[in-house]
């Protein structure tokens, strides 16, 4: 009976972060469009409400064509995996009717963006376009550099709170957010997602301007879809993450929800305002700034759990 309920308990989930992800696509062209002053989406239905269905329609009933010179497997089964990944790191929210026991939350978490940058990689070379491999490659060397930064915070997390279960970021934010006291490790935290989910203005594995479209260029119609989906739906758990690690973690909370939405605002925000990075900047960004500084930060924290340590002895 357990094991039938976390199944319906996972689908409700999964379909409820799908129609999510549907309604970010809408805020994101709103928001875009107002930016840019002029109005988004306006003429489906009320105020443009039901036009990411529309859109999902559309893509969905369009012809696939897939190159010929394609690895064909690989290319068909490389989007599929890379939204059921995306869709998987969900199940490890903090909800405290224990949906699934994880104990090891933030392992798991790491173990799914890990995987993700493969999606990508097998995206790009098996499309047989050297526009697709040249964007898989930049997303890839992106991605595994900016991952070191982020196990290195997300371990100082571990010892700052001793445990790996998200479920405790709750019990230690119950008076004040980590928000408050580690603010410089938050504007860090929040870039290294940009970077993770490639966002503006770190977006070079989709450059228009200097690789057509990037890895998902010889991709149409549903493959295309649900890469951006992927995308989408790790964004928003990008935005959970955030806020279950500095704004307090109560899921069972409105104003949990209202957090997530501003965090995610402020992914779109980003890409309405910033310029896309230069490649060489990028990767000294990771290396140069945001290694040092989370290692530093890493060294405080252990000093700070020692000294804590020491003194209630």
């Amino acid at each position: 009976m357990e094991f039938i309920l976390s199944i319906i308990g996972s689908l409700i989930l999964v379909i409820c972060v799908l129609v999510s992800v549907a309604f970010l696509t809408l805020l994101e062209r709103k928001v875009l469009g107002y930016i840019q002053i002029r109005k988004g989406p306006n003429k489906v239905g009320l105020m443009g409400i039901p036009q990411p269905f529309c859109d999902a329609i559309k893509l969905f009933t369009k012809e696939q064509t897939y190159p010929l010179l394609s690895n064909y497997i690989s290319y068909y089964f490389s989007p599929i995996f890379s939204l059921f990944l995306s869709l998987v790191a969900w199940l490890c929210i903090p909800l405290f009717v224990k949906l699934f026991s994880f104990n090891l939350g933030l392992l798991f978490f790491l173990c799914c963006t890990s995987l993700g940058v493969y999606t990508v990689m097998i995206a790009g070379w098996s499309s047989n376009s050297n526009y697709a491999l040249l964007g898989g490659l930049r997303a890839v060397a992106q991605t595994i550099s900016y991952e070191v930064s982020m196990a290195l915070v997300l371990l100082s997390f571990v010892f700052l709170i001793g445990s790996y279960n998200i479920l405790d970021f709750f019990y230690y934010q119950k008076s004040i957010w980590f928000l408050v006291i580690l603010f410089p490790i938050s504007l860090v935290w929040f870039c290294i997602c940009l970077a993770e989910t490639n966002r503006t203005p770190f977006d070079f594995a989709e450059g228009e301007s200097e690789l057509v479209s990037g890895f998902n260029i010889e991709y149409s119609s549903g493959g295309f879809a649900l890469i951006f989906m992927a995308e989408y739906a790790s964004i928003l758990f990008m935005s959970m993450l955030f806020c279950v690690i500095f704004l307090g973690c109560d899921v069972f909370n409105v104003m949990f929800y209202v957090k997530l939405t501003f965090i995610s605002f402020v992914f779109i925000w980003a890409r309405g305002t910033l310029p896309r990075f230069r490649y060489d900047k990028l990767m000294y960004l990771a290396w140069k700034s945001f290694l040092p500084f989370s290692l530093n930060f890493l060294l405080f924290i252990i000093g700070l759990k020692l000294m804590l340590i020491y003194y209630m002895w």
